[in-house]
This record gives C-alpha cells, sequence and structure tokens, in this order.
C-alpha cells in the first residue's frame, strides 16, 4: 500500500495533466514538430554552408554558426522531448534527465545571449574602432571567446543542479522558482536584462555612427558638385574649414565601412577564414596599405571618382544590410522571450491559466528555428548557400525521377 502511495506520487510529481490544457496540447505537439524538424535542418544547413562556401568562412560567421549550435543543441535534442511531454502530459524521462535537460536549455540559452552580446560589439567596432576589432576578434581571440561563452554558460547554471525540477506550469524541466533563489534572480536578471540592453545599446551606437557618416558623405558629395562648378575653389583642399574637415571625417567613418565588409559573408571576394592566421594578417595589412578615400581623390585621375563613390556606396549598403539582418535576429529573440519572462515576473503566486503559461513557453521555442529563416530572406551569400546544399541534397532523387520518366516514356 505504501509503495503504490509512493509511486502515484512520483507520477503526480511528473505529470502536467489538467482538464484545460488537454486540447492545447495537441497544438503544442504540431508547433513542437515544425520547430525539431525546421530548426534542426536550418541550422543544420547553416553549419553545412559555412563549412562548405569558402565565401562564408570569415570571421564574423563564425559567431552565427556558434549561435546555429547552440540553436541546433536545443531543436535536435530538448525539443523532441518537449513534444514527447506535451503529448503525454507528463515528463516520462526520468528525474536525472529532467536535470539535465534543464541544464541543456539554460546553457543553450546563455550561449545564444553572449553571442547576440559578441555580435553586436563586432559590428560597432567594424564602424568605430577596426584596428581594436582585429585585434579581438582574430583567429585565436575568436576560439578565446567561444570557449568562454559556452565555459560561462555552463558554470553559470551548473551550480542550480539540485534545483531542476519539473514545472507543471510549462510541461517541460527547469529551475525551481523559489529554491534557487537569489542566484536564480540574478542570472536572469545579469543575461536576459542586462545582456540584452547591452545589445540594444551597441546597435543604438551602431545607427548613430553610421547616420552621422552618411550625412558626412552626403555634405561631401555636394562639396565635390560644388567644386566642379566652381575650379578656383577646389584649390584650397588643405585649410580647416567645416568642408574639409567633413570631408575628413566622412573619409575616415567609410573606411571603416568599407574595410570591414570583408567579414560581413557579404562581398564574393572577402578573404577566407581558415587558412591561416598569416593570411588574414597580409590582407589586413594590405587593406590598412590602402591610401584614405580623399588620398585617392585627390591623386586619381578624375574619372576614376565616380567609380570609387560607387564602390564605397555599395560596401556601405553591405555593410548596412548585414546589421539590419544581425538585429532583426536580436529583435526576434527579444520578442519570443519578452512575453515568457514579463509573465513570470508578473504571476509570482502562478494564479494565471495554466494555458497562458504554456503558450507563453511555446512561443520562445521559435527563437530557435527562425534564425535560418532571416538569414535567407536578409543574406544573399547564405541564399545562396542553402541553394545549393538542397540542390546536392535533392540530386539522386532527381537522377532516379528522370530515369523513371525516360522508363515510363
Amino acid at each position: 500500500m505504501q509503495m503504490n502511495q509512493t509511486n502515484q506520487s512520483q507520477e503526480d510529481l511528473f505529470s502536467c495533466y489538467s482538464p484545460s490544457v488537454e486540447g492545447y496540447r495537441y497544438f503544442a505537439v504540431l508547433w513542437g514538430c515544425i520547430v525539431t524538424i525546421s530548426g534542426t535542418v536550418g541550422n543544420l544547413m547553416t553549419i553545412l554552408a559555412f563549412a562548405l562556401d569558402p565565401r562564408l568562412r570569415t570571421r564574423f560567421n563564425v559567431l552565427i554558426v556558434n549561435l546555429a549550435v547552440a540553436d541546433l543543441l536545443y531543436c535536435a535534442i530538448l525539443q523532441p522531448i518537449s513534444v514527447d511531454s506535451y503529448l503525454h502530459l507528463r515528463w516520462r524521462s526520468g528525474p536525472l534527465w529532467c536535470r539535465i535537460f534543464g541544464l541543456l536549455l539554460f546553457v543553450s540559452n546563455s550561449v545564444s545571449i553572449l553571442t547576440l552580446c559578441l555580435v553586436a560589439v563586432s559590428r560597432y567596432l567594424l564602424v568605430a574602432k577596426r584596428t581594436l576589432f582585429d585585434r579581438i576578434f582574430s583567429i585565436h581571440g575568436l576560439i578565446l571567446l567561444l570557449i568562454s561563452a559556452w565555459g560561462l554558460g555552463l558554470a553559470s547554471f551548473s551550480p542550480l543542479w539540485s534545483v531542476y525540477v519539473f514545472v507543471p506550469q510549462v510541461c517541460t524541466c527547469s529551475f525551481h522558482r523559489i529554491r534557487g533563489r537569489p542566484y536564480t534572480t540574478i542570472l536572469l536578471f545579469f543575461y536576459f536584462f542586462v545582456g540584452l540592453s547591452c545589445v540594444g545599446a551597441f546597435y543604438l551606437l551602431i545607427y548613430r555612427r553610421v547616420k552621422v557618416a552618411s550625412q558626412a558623405l552626403l555634405r561631401y558629395r555636394l562639396s565635390r558638385r560644388s567644386s566642379v562648378r566652381k575650379p578656383a575653389l577646389s584649390v584650397q583642399r588643405t585649410d580647416d574649414s567645416g568642408v574639409e574637415s567633413g570631408m575628413k571625417s566622412c573619409s575616415s567613418d567609410v573606411s571603416s565601412q568599407v574595410e570591414p565588409i570583408e567579414n560581413t559573408g557579404e562581398v564574393s571576394h572577402e578573404k577566407s577564414f581558415l587558412p591561416t592566421q598569416s593570411t588574414e594578417t597580409a590582407s589586413n595589412s594590405a587593406a590598412a596599405d590602402k591610401p584614405a578615400p580623399d588620398d585617392v581623390q585627390a591623386h586619381s585621375p578624375a574619372p576614376a571618382a565616380p567609380s570609387s563613390q560607387s564602390a564605397t556606396s555599395g560596401d556601405d549598403h553591405e555593410f548596412k544590410r548585414v546589421t539590419r539582418m544581425c538585429f532583426t535576429v536580436f529583435l526576434f529573440f527579444v520578442c519570443c522571450y519578452v512575453p515568457f519572462l514579463l509573465l513570470n515576473i508578473a504571476d509570482k503566486h502562478i494564479r494565471a491559466p495554466q494555458i497562458l503559461h504554456m503558450f507563453c513557453a511555446n512561443l520562445t521555442w521559435l527563437n530557435s528555428c527562425i534564425n535560418p529563416v532571416l538569414y535567407v530572406v536578409m543574406n544573399r551569400q547564405f541564399r545562396q548557400a542553402y541553394y545549393v546544399l538542397l540542390t546536392r541534397a535533392t540530386a539522386p532523387f532527381t537522377c532516379l525521377w528522370t530515369r523513371w520518366q525516360v522508363q515510363s516514356s
């Protein structure tokens, strides 16, 4: 009799059944299957595209791949278990795997946030301090940063091993809301509020920097047009007038935007990340030896100026487009997690309907599968690499289909 009561209490401990969510679970299962399939395929294609396409093997795209690895960990390993829990409305994997699940869940989330921070910092340094970018985000520096990101995530959430439990409100394993305090509160505040706020602040700095550079470039072009109309005024190029200082500011900002494009994964002639450190150092030194745009226009023939300006404008457009893609990835991450975080903060006594908790938790699943879709929509080279991978994967089936049509005809 006592054994039966123990087994029954153990089952109740890992059950999330409620009549109010019995119908909702089918939506959650369908949604979880879509996330599992699309997230696993999409993130795996991102990693393969980086490995097989030389144009994508850049320092910046290493951060994109690290984000894909963290999402792949969730989609391929953790998401199927969540689907099983919602299908049966109970945890069927045992208490040990519940703790492992909770640890891996928060490690993957923390690595994603830290990688988003690194992406934002790298984009800012590309336009503000290119020399510092080359020092921090060198090959060895990137390896150290990625190892540190995974190590920090593991070290942060490993102390919670004893408080990872099954949470019936969201039908998954997480840390206990009360037993882990105040450590859990500090961790969530550090990662989700401080970390994401820093990412938003860096993108705001990037926007202001690019806006100032664009305005300076516009003033410079207007001054060039006026100098063509008035040749006598074009001789005065060494004074400290407002136009000249504007050209210098524009040149420095534009050069800091033109050169960093080789790390965005958007220019077809950029240098590969993998070969050697000396190769990349040589390319950086060669880029550093290039004359500034003012020097090019001061010592080059007049017909070369339009092509130089068009190249600068094109590279500036590519940089803005890649930065816009990174910012969109960040926005989707925030939109996926903010409802869940706000609900947990507001509903301290767990009085909200269980279906609302489940829906907000299920919304966070979207973050793990949406990034490859954003890369396809907003990045030309990733889109081309995905197309090549899909063509290679479907080639055997295409050949079989062609042979079958020939034989049938």
